[in-house]
This record gives structure tokens, sequence and C-alpha cells, in this order.
């Protein structure tokens, strides 16, 4: 296993690798094989929540099994936090009830919401009967909130004080009240007697205040209150907007319901980047870890989708078949035209769809975008065409076929621009998520353009 005593000198740079080797694996494997338990439990202790959740993702299923049937609990509640969520939602299947609700009553309200929330409805039920009233209560009124909100990224560990304590007396609470207060915070919240947030105050000012000072008097400047119902890439939109460390949750009357810290957020924004990217190419997060089955039908519907504009485009292929025929060089050139408006468009489609997940786009500047990549994609279209044309007409010694070949770039990558930023857009406002489903329309758009435009002008200028 590492010696934490390593110093630079003595390891290669390319070891400095934030991440378990495959013959650290092994060994754990063989231990566990071996039913070696000395061996399972001395390296567990000595592996952090991080490296233990890395290691049950990346050894087999059965030996995953033998691991957390036999060692579960030796492992600590944090390691399932780390755990991909289908993947957690696999082991914690596996235990029973008893064990999971110890699992989760060693977690911070948010951690336990996110690890429950994964699990089927009757295993939910069980767990929660076996926890106590306090975590009961606040786990069910988490599940209350809709998915992906504020209320349910938000822990309730929080501290909050009366807006007439001093400086002296919130930090005697502080340190008296070690118990109910979260494991990391960043801010002290000040309230009214109806539990409306009145301010924040930041640990750095509470510290340097004079015992003797009223909380009223270092109150930062701003406090963002979002409210529970908020979604969750709307917050972590915020955070970023404002550079906040954390900001109280609220209900629909302003009443302090928890605290959402800088640390969720990392997740919130790695999770949506992830899910946006993956949504692109019709897979789903969870995929490295489902079933077979379930993996292949979830790909089946987008596969199938796909399917049917490519008979659209190819039904678009077949009006031309007779001038193909003719001229088979056209069989050889239609797909760099088709090619080439694809990527076109997908580099227009990126750019809006981040556009759009920053709050970067907005009415004032959306026609200035779409032009923008518009008038990119004509440019470049201008560009490839001379290099096509002439490529074209030297390599089947005909001018004219040069001559379509170029007008067809420019019309195709004029069209990847236009669409390529403006079908995200146009389904962002009527409520569709861009990432899902603009890559099939573009796809769609640019196969037909391109073979139409090229086809056409053939049977026009050659025949």
């Amino acid at each position: 296993m590492r010696d934490d005593n390593t110093t630079a000198s003595d390891v290669n740079q390319d070891e400095y690798l934030f991440t378990l080797s495959d013959e650290e694996i092994r060994e754990i494997s063989d231990a566990v094989h071996a039913q070696d338990s000395d061996t399972v439990h001395a390296v567990l202790d000595e592996l952090n929540p991080a490296d233990t959740a890395e290691l049950i993702s990346k050894v087999t299923p059965n030996d995953r099994d033998e691991l957390i049937a036999m060692y579960g609990d030796a492992l600590s509640a944090e390691v399932f936090t780390e755990l991909d969520p289908e993947l957690a939602k696999s082991c914690l299947s596996t235990m029973p009830a008893k064990q999971v609700a110890d699992i989760i009553s060693n977690l911070e309200s948010d951690d336990a919401l996110d690890l429950i929330i994964a699990l089927d409805d009757d295993q939910q039920k069980d767990i929660i009967r076996k926890l106590s009233a306090k975590t009961r209560i606040a786990l069910e009124e988490g599940l209350s909130f809709p998915e992906e909100s504020a209320g349910r990224l938000m822990q309730r560990e929080i501290v909050a004080v009366p807006f007439f304590w001093t400086a002296g007396k919130t930090i005697d609470y502080i340190r008296s009240a070690t118990g109910d207060l979260p494991e990391d915070f960043f801010d002290i919240f000040v309230i009214d007697p109806a539990y409306h947030v009145k301010g924040h105050v930041p640990l750095n000012k509470l510290v340097r205040a004079s015992r003797g000072e009223k909380l009223e008097s270092i109150l930062a400047e701003y406090t963002q209150s979002i409210p529970a119902i908020m979604d969750q890439e709307e917050v972590a939109h915020l955070f970023r907007r404002d550079n906040i460390l954390s900001a109280p949750v609220v209900d629909e009357n302003g009443r302090l319901l928890g605290v959402i810290t800088i640390d969720d957020i990392v997740d919130v924004i790695d999770e949506e980047a992830s899910e946006d990217l993956l949504r692109m190419a019709g897979v789903d997060q969870s995929d490295l870890y489902r079933a077979i089955w379930s993996t292949t039908g979830t790909r089946f519907r987008w596969l199938f989708v796909n399917l049917l504009t490519a008979l659209f485009a190819s039904g678009i292929i077949s009006l031309f078949d007779t001038t193909i025929e003719e001229i088979v060089a056209l069989a050889i050139l239609m797909p760099i035209v088709a090619s080439m408006g694809g990527n076109a468009g997908t580099q227009a489609l990126t750019v809006a769809v981040r556009a759009i997940a920053t709050k970067e786009l907005s009415g004032s500047n959306t026609w200035r975008i779409i032009w923008k990549e518009t008038l990119v994609g004509t440019l470049n279209g201008a560009a490839f065409a001379v290099i096509t044309g002439i490529v074209a007409a030297l390599w089947f010694t005909n001018f004219q076929l040069g001559i379509v070949i170029a007008i067809s770039m420019v019309v195709n990558l004029f069209v990847a621009g236009f669409f390529g930023a403006g079908i995200p857009i146009i389904l962002n406002h009527y409520g569709s998520d861009p990432a899902i489903s603009s890559t099939v329309f573009l796809t769609m758009v640019t196969d037909v353009v391109g073979f139409f435009a090229f086809l056409s002008l053939a049977a026009l200028i050659l025949l």
C-alpha cells in the first residue's frame, strides 16, 4: 500500500496519481478471496473514504458483493456518499435495513438524503422506520421537496443565533454546542424570533469582533436566501455568480430551513456538466454500473430516433438515384458535405448549450449569438469550399463538380451555424432540455440540407 512518508524525490512524477493502482486493487481482492480478514481490515483502516469508494467501484461485482457482505460494518458511512448513485444503490440494496439505517444515522442530513433517494420506495420505508425520530422527520421532509431542488440539497445542521446576541455569546455557544453543529461551516446566520433570516456573519468577521459587539453591527452587506423549491442548477448559478460560500435555505414564508455550502455546489456543477455532456450522446451518468439490459434499453430508444432521422436523409438521397447512377463521383463526395456540416453544427450547438447552462444567454443577446455562429459557419464554409472544390476538380478532372461541392459546402455550413445555435435555444424556450434532443435535430437538418443541396445542384449543373 502507499507509504505516506515517501518524499517527492523518491517517486516518479507519473506516480503522483490520486487513485489506487491496479496492483493495490489486486492485493485487496486476493485478501478478500482468501478471507484474510486481518489484511482486509488493515487496508480499509488505512484508506480514506474516497479511496475505499474507488476500490468498491473497480473490483468485480462478485468481489464487491463479498467485500460488502463480509466487511460492510468496517466501512465508514462517508464511503457510500462517494460512490456513483447507481453503485451506492446496488451496494445498499444487499444490506439489511438496520445496517443501512446505522450508516444514514452517521451522516449529515444532506448526505443521508442523497443516499436514501437512490433506493426503492419499499426499502426507503423499511430504513426510515429504523431511524431516530429526529432523523426520520428530517428525511421525510427532505423527500417531500421536488427532485434536484434546494430543499433536497441543503443540510439541516446549521448555526443560527438571535440577532441581539453579541460576538462573545455566539462564540461561547459555538464552543459548547458542538454536538448540534455541522461538521464544517463558514457563516453564522442571524435570525429574528420568527426564524426569518436577518443576515449572516462570516466566521472571519466573528473571530475578529470584540466580545461585546452586537451581531447586528457586523452583518455581511448581502445575504442571498434560497427558496427550498429552487432548482439546484439555479442555486449553482447563484453561488458561481456571487462567489458564495454558503447560503440559507428558506420556506415559502421565509423561515430558515437549512443551509447549502460550496462543497454541495461543486458536486452539483460536476453532476450537471457530466449529465449535459452524456445526454448529448444519449447515455446516462450511471450506465457504467447499470445492468446490461437496462443500459441497452436506454440507448436503444436514442438510437431508434437516430435511425428515423437517418431514414429521412436516405429518402432525400433516393430522390436523386438517377443522378448518382450517372455520376458515381457524387456518391464518393456526398459524405464530405454532410460530415463537415455536422461537425460545424456541433461546434455552434456546444456554444449555445453552454451559454444556456451558464445563464449567459438571454433575450437581449439571443439573436446576436445565433448570427455570430451563422457568420462563423458561413466563413468556414467559404474557406472549405475553396479547398474541397479544388480537390474535387483535380481528383475527378471535372471543374463543374468542384463548383457543385463548393456551393454545397457554403450552404450546409451556413445552415449548420444557424441551426446549431438556434435549435437548443428554441428547445430551451419551449421547456425541453437542449442537451437531450438538440443533436438529433441538428444531424437531421445538416444531413438533409447537405444531401439535397449537393445532389440538386449536381442535377442542375452536371446533367
